[in-house]
């Protein structure tokens, strides 16, 4: 396993010491705790951890449903710890802050200059993907947690594509982390620990997102709706169906200009200003928010490349027990 992630880390290396990534050793009493449950008997005095980690029947449902609140990442947190005044040894993210701008750059812009960008040439179009992700889940009779992972997927010319998830994060490298078994059940694995590596058949698919993606933004709308069977006729369903595309393709300097036309002609993204990315990349955030939810897509300031999706509560949920600002979904794209 620990091959893979040197090969995950050498295709796009992350600093450990990068000062994005400065969330913080645990301390001391956390990491007598941690010990304890990877080694020895939890200390809990009311619930064992290994209630957690037990196998078990796992259903994942709509992550909007099912957002940890930072009170219930403390209850996890004592699951796994044994101590609700240790912090949460979770891969929960914190919300990205942005640097707002007098005068944030608008999407027009941005799309004139991915056009100009991908008229001087760049990277080309290729199927597969590089993404990491936090996204949160929820068992029938257990916390909900957030799951950190990283899925490269590659093809060849002969149709056949691997894929290959594992466990990690990349603000805590080398220490433990939250993975999900085939069934999903949560449990705590080491860093890099293989969820899956798999080799698949051929297919020649020709129907999206199978097929290459249009480099022209109405073409490329007509595409996203076939692709997620649906028309896109609203912001949500127009950043879905952006991550959908994402997830199986790694889009070249005309693709990237294309879409980022596309998302400037909906109208509906909001210039919010700078934001530097889980990766440590320079960005420019867009935001949308509907229904009590709040999506950030982060783009390349030059070339408009996607960099991530973030997708946060922008108002307290009781019902489900959370609140403004706790974030259900992140993804981080890269070549």
């Amino acid at each position: 396993m620990a091959d893979e992630l040197d090969l995950l880390r050498r295709a796009d290396p992350v600093p450990a010491d990068a000062p994005h990534l400065g969330d913080g050793p645990l301390p001391a009493r956390a990491e007598q705790h941690l010990e304890q449950l990877l080694h020895g008997p939890s200390t809990a005095p009311h619930r064992p951890a290994a209630r957690l980690l037990r196998p078990a029947r796992r259903r994942v449902r709509a992550a909007w449903g099912l957002a940890a609140s930072a009170v219930v990442a403390v209850t996890v947190a004592a699951l796994l710890l044994g101590s609700t005044g240790a912090p949460p040894a979770l891969a929960a993210p914190r919300p990205l802050a942005v640097l707002a701008d007098a005068t944030p750059l608008p999407l027009d812009r941005l799309a004139d200059r991915a056009e100009r960008a991908a008229a001087d040439g760049g990277p080309a179009l290729r199927k597969g993907t590089h993404v990491r992700s936090w996204s949160l889940g929820m068992s029938d009779d257990e916390p909900p947690v957030t799951l950190p992972e990283e899925r490269v997927v590659r093809w060849t010319a002969d149709g056949r594509h691997t894929e290959l998830v594992v466990a990690t994060d990349p603000r805590h490298p080398g220490r433990p982390v939250l993975g999900g078994d085939e069934d999903g059940t949560p449990r705590l694995v080491e860093d890099g620990h293989v969820l899956r590596h798999r080799t698949y058949p051929p297919s020649w698919s020709d129907a999206p997102p199978q097929s290459p993606p249009p480099h022209d933004a109405a073409g490329l709308r007509a595409y996203l709706g076939e692709a997620r069977h649906g028309d896109v006729t609203g912001t949500p369903e127009l950043l879905d169906a952006t991550a959908l595309l994402l997830d199986h393709w790694t889009l070249g300097a005309r693709e990237s200009a294309a879409l980022t036309r596309l998302l400037a002609e909906d109208g509906r993204l909001r210039p919010a200003g700078r934001v530097t990315d889980r990766l440590g990349r320079p960005g420019h955030a867009y935001v949308s928010e509907e229904s009590g939810v709040r999506r950030m897509l982060i783009l390349d300031p030059v070339t408009g490349a996607v960099l991530g999706l973030e997708t946060t509560f922008s108002e307290d949920r009781p019902e489900y027990g959370v609140r403004a600002g706790d974030v259900m979904e992140y993804s981080a794209w890269s070549r």
